[in-house]
């Protein structure tokens, strides 16, 4: 085989950011080797052509995917660097990579920020950090109530996409919340933290050298039913100087208090009274569309550039064009099986429409959304301002109909 320059991705979604990593590396032209633990990717082969080599492995398991690099590197493939771009594995690929080959990011700080409650207690005396409490199994709740004021949210740590995330507005309503969530966890911790009310911001960054760049401010639209969805983001090509002064500051004391060298992070914020506060922190670049809208809003592959920066090269997220861009993601309002999509073709033919994605096939059983997982479809649209880009989104998106067969369980 000779020296297959290789890279190794854990894990990848069938779509979004994880595939996008994956096409782009292909287009570098490297090697790229998929560890999946997911058999139904296995079976899908033929719809992973830009996967090279495919293997099914326990990802959660160190010691097999170790075995697995090794057989590699005796066949002679030469591994450049091992990366997820799947929340659960950004540490565990770290760490991989620090045995393998020259890794270039801080394996410590994406293990922090992985974990919710000890980025809470690690940025726990700063401005921008919410008032939380955190409860351990078999605490009571009382202490809770005595020290915030309602209303609060109950998540456990290591939730991701809003799964297990609930908002209470009293105390009966915690208790129930946490028990319900006790009950799914016995043996996890769970934080509660202040409710904050504000705008809510996305921000896309990446760390070159301990040189912070931003790569894109998002605002997003977020409906609370079940749980908080997020339905729209509006990429905003010049936010106001305001905001753009106080993300920058907050973003350089994260930076540097976790100590990052390299590496790409997201941080959700709201924008209250009194200052940004955090939301959410990750180790690396948003899932679904955002790779896509970023592209169609600067020209650059987000994906592209952290890949190159965790070879070893520089990125550059200087903007090749700028466009207004909105995403309006669809969901839908009951349950059922899906019987068929209409309006995909009308909403192409939309003004402004970049890109139109419908996620599921025929026979999937769709659901109201309780996680980030359940919007189905989204819509990128551009526009001369960002509210003309959110109508051109919206309006296409509201051709977009799924066809359900009443679900009968």
């Amino acid at each position: 085989m000779g020296h297959l320059k290789t890279i190794i991705f854990i894990g990848t979604n069938k779509s979004g950011s994880s595939r996008e990593a994956i096409k782009a590396a292909e287009q570098l032209g490297y090697f790229n080797v998929l560890f999946t633990k997911n058999e139904r990717q296995i079976q899908q082969r033929e719809e992973y052509k830009d996967v090279h080599e495919m293997i099914l492995v326990d990802t959660n398991n160190y010691t097999e995917m170790k075995n697995e690099i090794m057989n590699l590197k005796q066949k002679g493939y030469e591994i450049l660097t091992v990366v997820s771009f799947l929340d659960s594995y950004v540490h565990i690929a770290s760490l991989l990579c620090g045995e393998y080959c020259k890794n270039y990011t801080s394996s410590r700080a994406i293990e922090m920020m992985e974990n919710k409650e000890e980025t809470r207690s690690f940025l726990k005396d700063q401005s921008y950090t919410p008032k939380f409490s955190i409860i351990k199994p078999g605490d009571s709740f009382d202490s809770v109530s005595e020290k915030m004021a309602f209303p609060v949210i109950v998540k456990f740590p290591k939730s991701t996409g809003s799964k297990d995330v609930l908002y209470a507005a009293n105390n009966d309503e915690l208790i129930r919340h946490t028990k319900s969530l006790q009950e799914k966890n016995p043996y996890e911790v769970m934080i509660v933290e202040e409710y904050i009310e504000g705008k809510q911001y996305l921000v896309e960054a990446m760390v070159h050298n301990s040189k912070v760049m931003i790569a894109g401010i998002i605002e997003q639209e977020i409906i609370r039913g079940r749980r908080f969805i997020i339905t729209g983001y509006g990429v905003l090509v010049d936010p106001p100087v305001y905001l753009m002064s106080s993300i920058e500051k907050v973003l350089n004391s994260v930076v540097s208090k976790f100590n990052i060298k390299n590496g790409t992070l997201h941080l959700e914020l709201r924008s209250t009274g009194r200052g940004l506060k955090i939301i959410e922190i990750n180790p690396r670049i948003s899932g679904g569309a955002m790779n896509n809208m970023l592209k169609a809003a600067f020209g650059f592959s987000l994906v592209e550039e952290t890949l190159k920066l965790f070879l070893g090269e520089t990125p550059s997220l200087e903007p090749k064009h700028i466009n207004h861009i909105y995403t309006q993601y669809v969901i839908v309002t009951r349950k059922g099986i899906l019987e068929r999509v209409t309006g995909r073709g009308r909403a192409k033919k939309s003004p402004g429409v970049v890109e139109v994605f419908i996620k599921p096939k025929k026979g999937t059983r769709l659901t109201p959304p309780l996680s980030l997982g359940h919007r189905y479809a989204y819509v990128i649209a551009t526009g001369d301002s960002i509210d003309e880009a959110k109508r051109n989104a919206k309006k296409a998106a509201r051709e977009i109909t799924f066809h359900l067969n009443e679900d009968t369980q």
